[in-house]
């Protein structure tokens, strides 16, 4: 994990319901098609921006409730789909206005497993639990959204799946899609992009995860950072300086501690400091062996908007990620990925994003990166289950069983890696104060698979199966 403070401006990337109606769930069978009679959620389009190029693409829409019961806008996702004017452009979201509020409207931008002419990325719209529910027969009223590329270039949008020239006012538009609690409601998917992942269809494989499979696990039951058995268990909790972070920062073992939440015992990461470099304390957590590469990468982890104590405002990135060294500038067997939230901003951004990044590798000096990322412009304050799956043809991000982010096969590791967890501090122009303040971040627990890739309930039943055993720790992957 690089300090990467120009990342904002210079990263290159490459590339339920309440109740569900018999009809919603046939629907959802349907490999992405539904139908406005019988769905329970229509999608209505427009556009403000209807040149074949723009500034910026502009997708307004209304959600509507046309089933029988309460909706709650927190089960809903709506998805739009685009072509990326070149393979390594990124792209940002903003919410000009809302009947709902844009606080409570979210833009995340993915990418599709299965590109066409017509469309190789996506916009999930979403909706916070602040935006609330909608009787039968209510709609959302305006969500007036935009995106635009990060050069701020003009973006060409005439040949986007979703784009629709003469739509200018709204209509029911079926080349966007709509799921409800992950099944697909509404809209029709480019060809081989059903957007429900995981699956949910009845005839899915079922939970237990696959028998076999080299496996570490580790559910931090210990005493102290200076416990022996976590060396002997393979981990290495950082004392010696250097980045990433502030410069002059220390790297603290006893900011790392170990305490019992919910009748498990919990990791927790505090980053503390008054000001100062002198001051600062990061924490970081990581595996002595470099021996991790594809399969299942799974941790708990509970992110924090709020210090626990002093004022709040740094510019602080929690993690967990995988990593390996890089050997030399832009060296192609160089591999990252990343689960990295920031709850007051930084590398540019002003308010909390989580990012999922895949690295193939980076210059530090002059600065230059090659990866993909995808991001999530919300809090994600609470606990979280976060997965990360490698195999021979893609990296999939997930956040609390549902697909966060899906990157390419140019990303794919070429040496085996590092399962690290870390939290520190990009600089200290978030909070000018001196006075001490201290953050915190929690894991209750670390799963790797090697060579398996499991789906969300797979984990669930894998770490449940453990903690039934009372198997507080177990390392069967071989040495790298």
């Amino acid at each position: 994990m690089r300090s990467r403070t120009a990342r904002g401006r210079r990263r290159i990337a490459l590339a339920s319901a309440t109740a569900m109606t018999a009809a919603a769930a046939s629907l959802a069978a349907l490999s992405g098609t539904a139908g406005a009679a019988s769905s329970p959620v229509t999608v209505q389009y427009r556009t403000s921006a209807t040149g074949a190029t723009a500034d910026q693409s502009e997708p307004w829409f209304k959600v509507e409730n046309t089933g029988s019961t309460t909706l709650q806008l927190s089960n809903v996702t709506v998805r739009y789909y685009f072509k990326a004017d070149s393979a390594g452009m990124t792209y940002r979201f903003a919410c000009s206005w809302a009947v709902k509020g844009c606080a409570n409207v979210t833009g995340t931008f993915g990418t599709l497993a299965h590109p066409t002419a017509t469309a190789d990325r996506y916009l999930d719209i979403g909706f916070t639990a602040g935006a609330g529910s909608l009787a039968p027969g209510a709609d959302t009223g305006d969500l007036q959204l935009r995106f635009y590329r990060a050069d701020w270039q003009t973006l060409t949008q005439s040949d986007d799946y979703s784009f629709g020239a003469a739509q200018t006012a709204y209509a029911d538009w079926p080349k966007v899609t709509a799921r409800l609690s992950g099944s697909t409601v509404w809209g029709t998917a480019p060809e081989g992009n059903d957007p429900t992942d995981p699956p949910t269809d009845p005839t899915d494989p079922p939970t237990d995860p696959p028998t076999g499979g080299q496996t570490l696990f580790d559910d931090f039951d210990y005493t102290s950072s200076a416990d022996p058995r976590i060396s002997a268990n393979g981990w290495s909790v950082r004392s010696a300086s250097g980045g990433p972070g502030v410069s002059g920062a220390t790297w603290a073992p006893e900011n790392v501690t170990f305490t019992a939440t919910g009748g498990n015992s919990v990791m927790n990461l505090r980053t503390s400091t008054a000001g100062t470099a002198e001051s600062t304390k990061q924490t970081e957590v990581l595996t002595k062996a470099t021996k991790f590469k594809n399969g299942t990468y799974a941790a708990r982890v509970r992110f924090a908007d709020a210090p626990v104590s002093g004022p709040d405002g740094d510019h602080l990135v929690q993690t967990f990620f995988t990593i390996n060294d890089l050997t030399a500038p832009m060296a192609d067997d160089y591999s990252e990925y990343d689960f990295e939230y920031l709850p007051n901003g930084g590398w540019g951004e002003t308010s909390d994003i989580l990012y999922t990044t895949s690295w193939e590798t980076y210059d530090p000096d002059p600065w230059q990166a090659v990866n993909q990322h995808t991001e999530s412009r919300q809090s994600y304050d609470g606990w979280h289950d976060l997965l990360l799956t490698i195999d021979d043809s893609t990296i999939k991000y997930y956040i609390d069983g549902q697909l966060f982010g899906t990157h390419d096969a140019a990303y794919l590791p070429e040496r085996p890696m590092s399962i690290n967890f870390n939290q520190w501090l990009i600089d200290l122009a978030g909070q000018s104060s001196t006075t001490a303040r201290a953050y915190d971040e929690q894991v209750d627990y670390v799963l790797h698979v090697k060579d398996q890739v499991l789906t969300p309930a797979q984990v669930s039943a894998k770490v449940g199966a453990y903690r039934t055993a009372g198997t507080a720790f177990e390392d069967t992957v071989p040495a790298g």
